[in-house]
């Protein structure tokens, strides 16, 4: 029962760079806001970034000025190009979406999950 498919983690080094993408197979959400979360061990999941269908971008206190969320909806696909890692940014990130074009930063306001995607960012 895939909803959104996440790729792009892996193990970098502290000021390195990843871009994570985020494909939604089953259904298109060009017209609705997606967003990025992440949840380290033992943390509550986090908001990250939201765009909404004509590219308007919000960002969460610790991320902004070094991640950039974009999306290319011929594609169904959203962007997450995260610049300047450190390793407090160390955690799974997941993407959502939502049947609706009005950003939110709570997590239960995104009723489409994919399953993760691991970043590691070593000291």
């Amino acid at each position: 029962q895939v909803q959104l498919v996440e790729s792009g983690g892996g193990v970098v080094q502290a000021g390195d760079s990843l871009r994570l993408s985020c494909q939604a197979p089953g259904r298109t959400f060009s017209t609705y806001a997606m967003g990025w979360f992440r949840q380290a061990p033992g943390k509550e999941r986090e908001f990250v970034a939201a765009i909404r269908s004509r590219g308007q971008t919000f960002y969460g206190d610790s991320v902004k000025g070094r991640f950039t969320i974009s999306r290319d909806n011929a594609k169904n696909t959203m962007y997450l190009q995260m610049n300047v890692l450190k390793p407090d940014d160390t955690a799974d990130y997941s993407c959502a979406a939502r049947l609706s074009d009005w950003v939110t930063k709570r997590p239960d306001d995104y009723a489409y999950w994919g399953q993760g995607t691991q970043v590691t960012v070593s000291s």
